[in-house]
């Protein structure tokens, strides 16, 4: 009798263990949805994910390349201690995740990953996800390159359908170092990069970023003075618009690199570009 009441109880175990297993299983899904069912409504009111920064471990860069990037981004000096941490972190994370290749026999150093890795942090900083998943590959080329699919010359490119992201260092270093213009081609060329990518993710920054730029869209396509304001304005000198993504790019841009003439001038374009970056830092 006692034989057969332990061999019952030694058989109750595994379906024990797996009914425990199915019920932790319903429980993390029925918690992840509802999770997802709040920040959905709290996206609908706010336009902002319920929370950006949450991570297992920080990642830390040494004190020269805390320097480098004080050195070269306002943006990175404005930051407290505990947003500074986020962002080395990020910009660990985002070089750790990205192939970055030297062409025309340019060598990449680890400064250049730095340097370029910072204005896809600097534009994803308000975003939960800030991988840029439509990008493995970063290219610099020396100098301006050929570009077989436009028969011509560039600075920058993005090519969504080879995931890679093409950038000449020379003019990227130019828009680094001339603080008095708004020509900047990692901003210009990782905002392609995030446009393209919002089209095709789902996640909630993704999201966010897609839909405020339809707003600003139908904003600029009922309000024609404002439109036409804009385009002839001093903000487009020097910039040719072919379409709407270097449109946007062209606001980013002048978002990143003069926030309060932006703001002052054009403040309904400015709050969407807020909004799509989630954009809630000192100068902004």
């Amino acid at each position: 009798m006692a034989l057969a009441i332990s061999s019952l109880q030694q058989f109750s175990l595994p379906s024990k263990l797996i009914l425990g297993v199915f019920l932790a299983l319903l429980i993390s899904i029925m918690v992840y949805y509802t999770f997802k069912m709040i920040e959905m409504v709290y996206v609908i009111r706010f336009k902002k994910p319920l929370f950006v920064h949450f991570y297992m471990a920080l990642k830390k860069l040494n004190d020269a390349d805390k320097a480098l990037l004080y050195k070269n981004f306002n943006f990175y000096k404005s930051l407290n201690e505990k947003q500074r941490l986020y962002f080395d972190h990020r910009v660990i994370a985002f070089i750790n995740d990205k192939e970055f290749i030297g062409r025309d026999g340019l060598t990449v150093t680890h400064d250049m990953k730095l340097l370029i890795s910072a204005h896809a942090v600097i534009l994803t900083f308000g975003f939960r996800d800030f991988f840029i998943g439509l990008i493995d590959k970063i290219f610099i080329y020396p100098n301006k390159f050929y570009s077989s699919s436009s028969d011509a010359y560039h600075k920058g490119e993005m090519n969504p359908r080879l995931k890679t992201l093409v950038i000449s260092w020379e003019d990227f270093m130019h828009g680094l170092e001339m603080t008095n213009n708004t020509v900047n081609v990692g901003i210009f060329e990782f905002t392609h990069a995030i446009h393209f990518n919002s089209m095709k993710e789902g996640d909630v920054s993704s999201t966010i970023f897609s839909d405020s730029f339809k707003e600003l869209a139908r904003m600029l396509t009922k309000n024609e003075g404002l439109r036409k304001e804009l385009m002839e304005s001093r903000f487009f000198k020097d910039h040719q618009i072919l379409n709407q993504f270097d449109f946007l790019a062209v606001i980013m841009e002048h978002f990143i690199e003069r926030p309060t003439e932006f703001k002052g001038q054009f403040p309904q374009v400015y709050a969407k570009a807020k909004q799509m970056l989630n954009f809630n830092f000192v100068g902004y």
